[in-house]
């Protein structure tokens, strides 16, 4: 028998068994269709999953993590596939479990604003349902038509809004948690963590490599009474980046304030999300203000666009109506697939940079793209400094991934070197593994793999992902339990798990 034999009997043994799990329908392990899973939203990672599992229930995770857990089988989480880093991505010797078939709100409490779902639930359906009792689920990442909450907890998504109501961490109360041995883990309250250390923190943003949310409490927000939307145009970049920290230094909060240049203008307008921005502009701010009391929104609005146009803006404009603010934020949102009119392939980057120095790495971005010849566009969530400079590419051409990756690694030292960091909302994943060893010793990601131990002492779940293993120093700084030899950084992880979690 020859070893490819052996791992297709494996392999068909493995599908027949998770079958009798979730039905054999549920189970995909045709090459044609494994390779479906096998991008996520950042075309340059490819790798073909073993065998497509999606559970339709709680208990069917669970069953499923346990039959894994028993043939020590490695596996990935995976929600709709809309993340921009590769971590939802699994090889072929590891089973990838898509949640989308987990997709209930399982109740809304509009007393306490809270909502429980499972991690299937799309995003904006969220807000719908939450919106006959005056409530909505705040953050709102540009793909909320798509990606869904189970995805928004691994990646502790952003969004727009999040300037001013802050990134998925905050409005999680509460997780179900199935590990990587099946066991299954309450992590937080209904009220929020009231003692001890905050896990649901650690695991929000954990990017699949804690195990997999089955049940997520959220906080919902009421809806703002008052909303004003404006939008300044300026015929310079810099002048743009100047206005955003005026814009903060004023002491006001915007809900949202976010940043587009002129490539990302122009794919808008030229797609069917047009929205009426100006071509001839070298960048737009998109200022949204909310609260309670028009009036003070009202003049709140006053305020922004007068520093606005102190600081160089051509214009503001003021969204006349629900109409045209849905219509603004509609060009925003769907800039991403905006910009597919510009080519076939297209790298998203997702560096956070203070926001005094969004100018002048703006700036250095442009040389970068000029030096390989690229095209840049940028959308981002200028208020907190969260950019996302997007490489529009052609991946058949050859040598250009090569230049595409080495302007990439550029623009991320450029922005470390700002004194910012690698990631705001997107994650490390795969895509971000060789820029971790630029901003962490070799002590620091060992304690992130210690922690991460803690939760998946085998690391089966969701594997090289997030932490560069050969990056790490081994770290014996946790107690022996018997099996385990001495300084084994696995010994004693889960039972101290399990205590944190009672």
């Amino acid at each position: 028998m020859t070893a490819g034999t052996a791992t297709a009997e494996r392999g068909g043994s493995l599908a027949a068994a998770l079958g009798e799990i979730v039905g054999a329908r549920h189970v995909r392990t045709a090459l044609p269709e494994r390779v479906t899973f096998a991008r996520d939203g950042l075309p340059t990672h490819r790798h073909v999953p073993g065998v497509v599992v999606l559970p339709g229930s709680r208990d069917e995770v669970v069953a499923v993590v346990r039959l894994l857990a028993a043939l020590g089988v490695p596996f990935v989480p995976r929600g709709a596939g809309t993340g921009l880093s590769g971590g939802a991505l699994a090889d072929d010797d590891a089973v990838l479990i898509v949640l989308t078939r987990l997709n209930r709100i399982l109740a809304i409490d509009p007393v306490n604003r809270i909502a429980v779902v499972e991690p299937g639930v799309v995003n904006v359906r969220l807000s719908a349902a939450a919106a006959p009792h005056g409530l909505y689920y705040s953050p709102d990442p540009s793909s909320q038509t798509a990606c869904t909450i189970g995805g928004n907890v691994a990646e502790n998504a952003g969004g727009p809004h999040c300037l001013k109501y802050g990134v998925t961490a905050t409005h999680v109360l509460g997780l179900e948690v199935v590990l990587a041995d099946g066991q299954v883990v309450e992590l937080g309250s209904p009220g929020g963590e009231p003692w001890g250390p905050d896990l649901v923190g650690l695991f929000v943003g954990s990017e699949g490599n804690f195990g997999i949310a089955t049940r997520i409490r959220v906080r919902l927000l009421p809806v703002p009474r008052a909303i004003r939307t404006l939008l300044a145009d300026f015929s310079a970049l810099r002048t743009a980046g100047e206005a955003v920290s005026a814009v903060i230094a004023s002491g006001i909060v915007p809900a949202a304030l976010e940043m587009m240049d002129q490539s990302c203008i122009n794919a808008v307008e030229d797609s069917v999300y047009a929205a009426g921005y100006p071509r001839d502009a070298a960048a737009v701010l998109l200022v949204e203000l909310d609260g309670c009391r028009e009036e003070a929104v009202a003049a709140d609005a006053d305020t922004i666009a007068g520093i606005l146009r102190a600081h160089g803006a051509r214009g503001v404009l003021s969204a006349a109506d629900a109409k045209q603010r849905e219509r603004l934020w509609q060009g925003r949102k769907k800039a991403f697939g905006a910009m597919g009119r510009l080519s076939r392939d297209l790298v998203v980057q997702d560096a956070v940079v203070p926001r005094s120095t969004l100018p002048d790495v703006l700036e250095a971005i442009g040389r970068i793209a000029t030096a390989y010849g690229l095209t840049v566009s940028n959308v981002f969530h200028a208020g907190d400094g969260n950019l996302h400079p997007n490489i529009s590419f052609d991946g058949r051409v050859p040598g250009l991934k090569a230049r595409v990756d080495q302007a990439s690694g550029e623009i991320m030292a450029v922005c470390i070197a700002a004194g910012g960091t690698i990631t705001g909302e997107h994650g490390i994943g795969l895509d971000k593994l060789r820029y971790m060893p630029l901003i962490f010793d070799g002590d620091a990601l060992a304690a992130m793999r210690a922690v991460r131990l803690v939760f998946d002492p085998l690391e089966r779940v969701n594997p090289g992902k997030v932490v560069p293993i050969h990056a790490c120093r081994e770290w014996s700084g946790v107690r022996t339990h018997p099996g385990r030899e001495p300084g084994d950084p696995r010994a004693g992880a889960r039972g101290e798990l399990s205590e944190l979690a009672r």
